[in-house]
C-alpha cells in the first residue's frame, strides 16, 4: 500500500498536534502541582513570588515561548528580593546598639 504525499503530510500534522496536546497536558499538570505547592507553603513564604512569576512568565514568553521557565525563575528572584527588602527594613528599624 502506497501513501500519497498529501496523506503523509496530513499524518505528520496529526502526530504534531498529538505531541503538542500531550506536551500541553504535561505542562498543565506540572503547573498545577507547583501552584499547589506554593499555595501550601503559605502567604508568608511566597512573598514576592507571585509578582516575580508574572513578570518572569511574560518575559520568558516574549523571549521565545519559555513562559514556564521564566515564571519559575521570576518566582525565585521575586522571593529573594522580598526577603532582602524585609531584612533591610528590620535592620534599619532596629534600636541602636550601645558601644560599650
Amino acid at each position: 500500500m502506497h501513501l500519497s504525499s498529501q496523506s503523509a503530510v496530513e499524518c505528520g500534522i496529526a502526530i504534531n498536534r498529538s505531541y503538542r496536546s500531550m506536551r500541553n497536558n504535561i505542562l498543565f499538570a506540572a503547573t498545577a502541582v507547583i501552584g499547589l505547592a506554593v499555595a501550601g507553603a503559605g502567604a508568608a513564604d511566597a512573598k514576592g513570588c507571585i509578582k516575580g512569576a508574572a513578570v518572569g512568565g511574560v518575559a520568558g514568553h516574549v523571549a521565545g515561548h519559555h513562559g514556564m521557565a521564566g515564571a519559575a525563575v521570576g518566582c525565585a528572584v521575586g522571593h529573594h528580593e522580598a526577603n532582602k527588602k524585609a531584612k533591610d527594613t528590620t535592620t534599619t528599624n532596629a534600636p541602636p546598639q550601645n558601644g560599650g
